[in-house]
């Protein structure tokens, strides 16, 4: 992703059911910023993954076993087979229409709140159970209103 003209890099983690562990935008794609991520999701998640899926840039596994244990395993998967990848095509397609931004700070807030709010109204097959396409309709239309109740709880 872009910020005032440079590029951006969007590290995220996902868990094994799909939900949000954490999401951080760097200014650069190297073993500190690798690193920071890292430590950053253990500290959230609580515990060290059994796996973790990159993309295969070199500084990852060095940054895997400093922060997260030589017992992980680190799988490499091309974009079509990574999760975390395919993942990122809703925020690409929210993104680009808005020609960039102007500042990291505003970049990092978008980020959040898009895989807060998407996180929030996605149902989660694993969770809850696989239901009907009528069913995540109802499903999604409740969780609209609560996200607009929230809203109109946080304007007043």
């Amino acid at each position: 992703m872009r910020v005032k003209g440079r590029w951006c890099y969007l590290y995220r983690a996902i868990g094994e059911d799909g939900e949000l562990v954490d999401a951080r935008l760097s200014e650069k794609r190297d073993i500190e910023s690798a690193r920071a991520f890292f430590a950053q999701a253990h500290e959230i998640a609580g515990e060290p993954p059994q796996r973790v899926v990159t993309d295969g840039l070199s500084s990852y596994p060095r940054a895997i076993d400093e922060e997260l244990g030589t017992d992980v395993e680190h799988e490499v998967r091309d974009y079509l087979g990574n999760l975390i990848k395919q993942s990122h095509r809703g925020i690409k397609q929210r993104y680009y229409p808005t020609l960039g931004f102007g500042a990291i700070e505003s970049a990092k807030r978008f980020c959040q709140a898009f895989d807060e709010v998407k996180q929030f109204l996605q149902p989660r097959a694993k969770i809850i159970g696989l239901m009907s396409l009528s069913k995540q309709r109802e499903h999604f239309i409740e969780r609209v209103n609560e996200l607009q109740n929230l809203f109109h709880a946080i304007e007043k």
